[in-house]
């Protein structure tokens, strides 16, 4: 009896199809086995919450992260936020255990203590040291220094800082000045071309009592002196006397009215209007003296090494910036991957074309990555990085307070009073907040 066409048809389908998946033996056919993920792209579909500040570094990473993306199948949420937005939501965030934030933008010398201490910073030492082709050991000692805690690292960094000595180069020529190399060298220079009749003054700095902490330090640590030792204040020491005496003399006598209440954005506007010969500052704001459209000498900067104290050039060099990964990130491993693909050779040199100090010596020996820095000014960091020290301000948790206390004998300095017995008093309240969180 023959069977229907269609019955026959039928039986044909299901028969291939059987053979399709391996379900009938002999068929010639190999058994169907899943397929694994591709291998590399391990953590294809994974999305991450990114957090960072509103900064230029931000900026240029955003642009290449569609690279990072495709190479990798991971999905970058960012979220970009003003600095003090940024620590207040991470604070609030963190504080409540949160698992959704992934990876994070923080500064290390302001909340990293915090942070670590706090154990909301994953230990990357370990995963650091693994991957001998990312390679730990490139970065600058002093910028790695700054983001350790305790043996640990708590981050990893993208843009640093040093503190630099800017100066006129057509004020120094005009009055044959050679370009200091000590602190005494720069005293007697700014005594020279002091001209205040002429709004010409010899040297501008910060003087407000916070900001100026940071830029005090390389005067410190070039006269031996530091905040701390061994958990001991040491901001009344003779050497951090010196310190902050030079510091105030050098406004004292030969800066401009008004620097008690200056920043930096205040200090760099005189030099801007080429009213100072000389200033002392971070490197990462190098522009904001360069640029015409808001210096009236932005072809007339120079760039040098911090002079040395009797110690020598101890300025300091930090990591203003870093990148951590969250404790209790749900993707620690793909966290870690964005993280290293960010911090890699080759995005680092990308960054820093982009005008963002990295890390990275490899970098800074490869003449691609300083074609877009003026040539005195890459010399100049360069020789700052070996001779510096990992920290530009007291390290403690309570990092407002701190600072405001050990600023008080800048602005007595400043303004000629008695600068042993503010050190005193400022010693006597930083060893309390020393004390408190031991």
């Amino acid at each position: 009896m023959k069977k229907p066409k269609k019955f026959l048809r039928g039986v044909a389908m299901v028969l291939s199809l059987a053979m399709t998946l391996g379900l009938v033996a002999g068929c010639g056919t190999k058994t169907a086995t899943p397929q694994p993920a591709a291998t590399d792209k391990p953590y294809a579909g994974t999305q991450l919450r990114v957090v960072f500040a509103n900064h230029p570094w931000a900026d240029a990473i955003k642009a290449q992260l569609p690279e990072f993306e495709q190479k990798t199948g991971i999905k970058v949420n960012l979220e970009n936020f003003f600095e003090d937005q940024l620590t207040t939501k991470l604070t609030v965030e963190l504080t409540s255990g949160t698992t959704t934030i992934d990876a994070m933008m923080f500064r290390p010398l302001q909340e990293g203590k915090l942070f670590a201490k706090n154990g909301w910073l994953n230990d990357l030492t370990t995963q650091s040291q693994k991957d001998k082709a990312w390679d730990i050991s490139d970065f600058n000692k002093g910028a790695i220094g700054t983001v350790t805690m305790d043996n640990k690292l708590y981050g990893v960094p993208i843009v640093t800082e040093r503190e630099i000595l800017y100066y006129r180069k057509d004020i120094l020529t005009q009055n044959n000045i050679a370009v200091p190399k000590t602190l005494d060298e720069l005293l007697a220079a700014a005594k020279k071309v002091n001209d205040p009749s002429k709004k010409l003054y010899g040297f501008v700095a910060r003087g407000k009592l916070s900001p100026a902490v940071t830029q005090l330090s390389s005067f410190l640590y070039s006269m031996g002196g530091d905040f701390a030792k061994d958990g001991k204040a040491t901001v009344n020491t003779p050497e951090a006397i010196k310190a902050y005496q030079t510091y105030g003399d050098l406004q004292r006598l030969y800066g401009p009215p008004g620097t008690l209440n200056m920043a930096w954005p205040e200090a760099f506007a005189v030099f801007q209007q080429g009213q100072a010969a000389f200033l002392t500052d971070a490197d990462s704001l190098y522009t904001n003296l360069t640029d015409p459209k808001k210096s009236t000498v932005s072809d007339k900067v120079g760039f040098a090494p911090f002079p040395a104290g009797s110690a020598g050039s101890k300025p300091y060099n930090i990591t203003s910036w870093a990148l951590a990964l969250n404790a209790k990130s749900k993707n620690q491993d793909a966290t870690w991957e964005f993280i290293k693909w960010a911090t890699s050779k080759e995005q680092v040199l990308k960054m820093q074309q982009a005008g963002n100090p990295g890390a990275r010596e490899s970098v800074w020996n490869n003449p691609e990555g300083l074609k877009n820095f003026p040539a005195e000014y890459a010399a100049t960091v360069k020789e700052s990085m070996k001779t510096s020290v990992d920290h530009d301000r007291p390290l403690v948790i309570n990092i407002g307070p701190a600072r405001d206390a050990v600023g008080g004998p800048i602005q007595a300095a400043i303004q000629g009073k008695d600068v042993k017995a503010a050190a005193d008093t400022a010693n006597a309240a930083f060893q309390a907040i020393l004390d408190k969180e031991k």
